[in-house]
C-alpha cells in the first residue's frame, strides 16, 4: 500500500518511504522528503518560474542516474507544465510553483537544475551564473580564492554575487542580472574566466580541457547558454551522502581553510535557514538585478 499524503488540498501518493537512497548515512526516501518539506520556503522561490530538469536517481546514487527534461510519464494535470524553445522545437517541461509539486517532484528522487531565465521569458536571462569546478588536487579552498576574485571583479561593473556550494567538490557563484540575452551573459562571463585565468594563471583555467585541470579551478562559464541548467539552491544531491547545494556567506568563503568547512547535507540546512534565512533571496529582487557593461 502506497500512503495517500494531502499536501495543500492535493493528493499525493508517496512511495517506498523506508527505502535507504544513501547508503552511506543510511538516509531513507521518508528522509529526503522530509528535507524538501522543511526547506521548502527558502527553496521554492528559485524554483519557481523556471523550467525544471530533473536529474533522477530512484535507487540511490549508486544505481541508474539518468536525466529528465520533458514532463514525465504520469505527472498530475494540476503540476504546471511550460512549452520552451529548444533548438529541435518546442518541449514541454516541468514549472514547480507549489509545494504540493515540490513534493510530487521529490518523490521521484531528483536533483533539480533550473536554466538561468524564467519561462515567461526565455529570450531574457535574469542569472549570471559561474560553475567553480577544482581539479584535484585543488578543492573547493581554490574555488574559493577564485570566488572572491571574480566577486570583486563583478562588483567592479555594478554585479552582485552570491556563493552557495555545488554539493558536490565546487562552489557556484551567481547573480541577479537584467536586460540582456543568454548569449550575451554567457559572452561577458567567458571574457571574465579569460581575464581570471590570465590574473591567476596558477590557479585558475577557463576551457573544459582535462588535460590542463589538475590542480586548478575550471571557471565553467558555459551554464549561462540558454539550453543549459545548474543545480538549483537548496537540491540535494546524488553523491554518495545527502549533500546539499548550500548558500554560503562570504565571511565563510574568505574563511574557508579545509574541504569540510563547506560541506553541507541535509541535516545541516534548517539550522542555516533558522541562523540565515534565505542567503540568495537578494536573487529575487529585482533591484539587485545588475546590468552587464
Amino acid at each position: 500500500m502506497t500512503p495517500i499524503t494531502e499536501v495543500e488540498g492535493r493528493r499525493l501518493a508517496l512511495s517506498n518511504l523506508e527505502k535507504v537512497l544513501y547508503p552511506a548515512t543510511g538516509f531513507t526516501k521518508g528522509e529526503v522528503l522530509h528535507y524538501y518539506a522543511t526547506t521548502a520556503e527558502a527553496l521554492l522561490p528559485h524554483l519557481r518560474d523556471r523550467a525544471v530538469s530533473f536529474l533522477r536517481y530512484p535507487d540511490g546514487p549508486d544505481g541508474q542516474v539518468f536525466f529528465t527534461k520533458n514532463v514525465p510519464p504520469g505527472t498530475p494535470e494540476w503540476v504546471t507544465v511550460a512549452v520552451v524553445p529548444r533548438s529541435e522545437g518546442p518541449a514541454r517541461m516541468v514549472v514547480i510553483q507549489d509545494l504540493p509539486s515540490l513534493m510530487w517532484a521529490a518523490n521521484l528522487v531528483t536533483e533539480f537544475h533550473t536554466h538561468q531565465w524564467l519561462v515567461d521569458d526565455p529570450g531574457e536571462a535574469d542569472r549570471l551564473v559561474f560553475d567553480l569546478d577544482p581539479g584535484p588536487p585543488a578543492t573547493i579552498v581554490e574555488c574559493c580564492e577564485v570566488a572572491l576574485w571574480l566577486r570583486e571583479r563583478l562588483a567592479a561593473d555594478g554585479i552582485e554575487a552570491y556563493a552557495k556550494t555545488s554539493g558536490s567538490k565546487g562552489l557556484h557563484l551567481l547573480a541577479a542580472v537584467r536586460g540582456a540575452s543568454s548569449e550575451r551573459v554567457s559572452e561577458y562571463a567567458k571574457a571574465l574566466a579569460v581575464e581570471a585565468e590570465r590574473a591567476m594563471p596558477r590557479l585558475v583555467v577557463h576551457r573544459m580541457t582535462r588535460s590542463l585541470r589538475p590542480g586548478k579551478v575550471f571557471v565553467d562559464w558555459s551554464q549561462n547558454a540558454a539550453r543549459k541548467t545548474t543545480a538549483t539552491p537548496y537540491t540535494l544531491r546524488a553523491r554518495p551522502e545527502p549533500l546539499v547545494s548550500a548558500p554560503v556567506t562570504w565571511t565563510e568563503v574568505e574563511e574557508c581553510g579545509a574541504p569540510d568547512q563547506l560541506s553541507f547535507g541535509a541535516a545541516d540546512l534548517a539550522p542555516r535557514l533558522q541562523d540565515y534565512g534565505d542567503l540568495l533571496a537578494p536573487l529575487l529582487d529585482p533591484a539587485h538585478a545588475g546590468e552587464l557593461p
